[in-house]
């Protein structure tokens, strides 16, 4: 297969390999700045759509029972989106430079072929959570429907493969919802994220109105839960409730890329991440914090959800109003962080066959598979599934942004994540990165093995750190591996 021609401009005029047909099809192919089309807002939006979802609130509300009160949660969660916003920042804009998606981006570090690793951990966490976001977002249609249409009940008392037949009707009204935006490729994406942040923002907006007029500003003081924290813990429990914001984002931490690649420059994208980041994930937390607290004066128990608070304000247009917007936000969260990556991820495996839309095709058929309604019953299943790939989420980002900016020192020639030809700087050993594969293996049984060791008892609880740590051994064991083999190779 002959060079495309966008990685032909991308590179220097020495050596343009020949594209590879297992390494190359248009989806994965660098985008040419023309196709760029992403400003400031698109990106904005893409993170309202992000955080702005039942899972985002219920993460927030969470904090509050670390035993931190609200302006204390208030002051972790920006301490904690402020180094997100960071980190984003540096392992975006490689992505937006070359125009390249994550599992792309992923062969500058782990060789053209061992990508596919890296590509695969991701995908898979992609799927399951998928399948989840999907099935939770159909249990509130389920609740619209047995709430207008009575007469449903009838078809929630039998079972077919773990769910009712209501509930399938359900599921699968989300599964083919999400399908047919996701085939429309990413402009109608790109539009139909634009929409679900801000329409989310009116809702809360009025819970939180709702809530003030009935417990004030003083709930902001409540502590929730059953511990009661004083000098020193205050502090670890805060830095605890940061780390945890960065652990929400890890997912996200390392496929931004997929998203960056359409910024229409680095500046754009910068300005889209620190309002989306920030500003919205502090507006957003604010809202939520003032909700959370004030649930406890204004029904006398915290609630969590976001749709329960709506349901007990006891007006069947609230209802639908509130139940729709969750759903729509639902929606918007689970494209943008659990249906592009795996798309580009499928795709990546075998880009002869398998482009973009058909890679999504794919992940849509394995978030059934995966039966989702079966794994959310299951929190030890869940807790085992988040330690597991969570504890080598951060050794693959602290690879690939030290590889980057530490030992490529921001030069890739981009022919080369296209080619197979031992010639090209990124084939490594066969298309694999020993080096890469070590770096990942070593980090991720520490940081595997102190998060089980804390929470067993075996020894002390590294608590919530488990991404920080795992990233920065990563980062280290690489360096120190690559510099082992090429010393010049590392910027001093």
């Amino acid at each position: 297969m002959k060079a495309d021609p966008a990685i032909s401009a991308a590179v220097s005029p020495t050596a343009t390999p020949a594209t590879d047909a297992r390494l190359y099809n248009e989806d994965l192919a660098p985008l040419p700045p023309e196709r760029r089309s992403w400003g400031t807002y698109d990106l904005f939006a893409m993170w309202m759509s992000d955080v702005h979802s039942v899972g985002g609130y219920t993460f927030a509300a969470s904090l509050f029972f670390l035993g931190l009160n609200g302006w204390q949660v208030l002051f972790a969660m920006t301490v904690g989106i402020l180094i997100v916003y960071q980190l984003m920042n540096l392992i975006g804009k490689p992505s937006q430079k070359y125009g390249i998606p994550y599992p792309v981006m992923a062969r500058i570090s782990f060789g053209v072929m061992g990508a596919n690793l890296a590509a695969l951990i991701r995908g898979i966490i992609g799927i399951v959570w998928y399948g989840v976001q999907t099935y939770l977002a159909s249990k509130a249609v389920q609740v619209l429907l047995v709430t207008f249409i009575p007469a449903t009940a009838a078809y929630t008392h039998d079972s077919v493969f773990g769910l009712s037949t209501l509930g399938w009707v359900s599921f699968l009204f989300m599964w083919i919802t999400q399908l047919m935006i996701f085939q429309r490729g990413m402009e109608t994406i790109r539009h139909f994220i634009d929409f679900c942040g801000p329409a989310v923002y009116v809702m809360m907006f009025a819970l939180a109105i709702w809530i003030l007029s009935k417990s004030g500003l003083g709930s902001l003081s409540l502590q929730l839960g059953d511990k009661h924290l004083t000098g020193g813990d205050v502090v670890w429990e805060s830095a605890n409730a940061a780390m945890l914001v960065v652990a929400y984002f890890s997912a996200l931490l390392l496929n931004f890329g997929d998203f960056a690649r359409f910024g229409k420059s680095e500046a754009a994208m910068r300005r889209g991440n620190l309002w989306g980041l920030p500003v919205n994930f502090v507006v957003f937390s604010i809202v939520t914090v003032i909700v959370t607290a004030g649930t406890v004066g204004a029904f006398g128990v915290a609630i969590m959800d976001p749709v329960a608070i709506v349901e007990r304000i006891d007006n069947k247009f609230v209802v639908l109003a509130g139940s729709l917007t969750f759903i729509v936000a639902t929606m918007g969260i689970n494209i943008v962080a659990n249906f592009v990556s795996p798309a580009y991820d499928i795709a990546n495996l075998a880009p002869r066959y398998i482009d973009f839309k058909k890679g999504g095709l794919i992940t849509s058929i394995l978030s059934v598979a995966v039966c989702p309604w079966l794994f959310v019953g299951s929190p030890a299943a869940i807790t085992v599934f988040v330690s597991l790939f969570g504890s080598v989420l951060g050794p693959m980002y602290g690879i690939m942004v030290a590889d980057y900016y530490l030992v490529k020192r921001q030069l890739v020639n981009t022919a080369d994540l296209y080619t197979m030809s031992p010639q090209c700087g990124l084939h490594y050993r066969g298309g694999w990165n020993l080096r890469a594969l070590c770096a990942l293996g070593l980090s991720g049984l520490v940081s595997i093995g102190l998060a089980l060791a804390g929470k067993t008892g075996l020894m002390f609880d590294v608590g919530d750190w488990g991404w920080a740590i795992g990233a920065t051994l990563g980062a280290v064991f690489y360096v120190a591996f690559m510099r082992a083999a090429a010393p010049s190779a590392v910027a001093s």
